[in-house]
């Protein structure tokens, strides 16, 4: 197993059992695993976005790394992180999330579908060269914009 890979389950693994995820609220503890999997998304998919813009120079190594690091995030089952219950209406101030997340399945399925698709076409060509990344870094884009904006409180 590659270092990169281990020390992501590690940092799951120890959010997952920190102090801070063992409260007496499991809704709130889903929140917080939701948006931790999500700041590691932004982690990642943020210097693939820089080097797509040239705003971080082109590194072939760093950009396979981070689209991999996208692609093993997606072999996690967080589903346990999306209870009903755990919208902006529930916990108000403490998530951005909309009821209708809940209530329209399967169509947010949809847009998971297309995130995992961007994700393994990006993973697959990240590190071939700043062109093959800018071919594929859109559709992450869209599949990201797609779903925040239909289901997450504007702000």
């Amino acid at each position: 197993m590659k270092i990169i890979t281990k020390f992501i389950l590690l940092l799951v693994g120890l959010a997952l059992t920190s102090p801070g995820f063992a409260g007496k609220d499991p809704k709130m503890n889903a929140i917080k695993a939701r948006q931790g999997e999500m700041q590691l998304r932004a982690f990642n998919a943020g210097p693939l976005f820089a080097m797509a813009k040239g705003d971080l120079a082109y590194d072939a190594a760093m950009a396979s790394k981070l689209a991999g690091n996208l692609k093993l995030l997606l072999d996690l089952d967080n589903g346990r992180a999306w209870m009903k219950g755990t919208d902006n209406e529930a916990y108000p101030g403490k998530t951005t999330s909309l009821p209708k997340i809940w209530t329209t399945y399967p169509e947010i399925g949809e847009y998971g579908k297309k995130y995992r698709s961007a994700v393994t076409d990006l993973a697959a060509v990240a590190g071939t060269g700043a062109d093959a990344l800018k071919s594929k870094i859109g559709a992450l884009g869209k599949s990201c914009k797609g779903c925040h904006d239909e289901f997450r409180e504007k702000k």
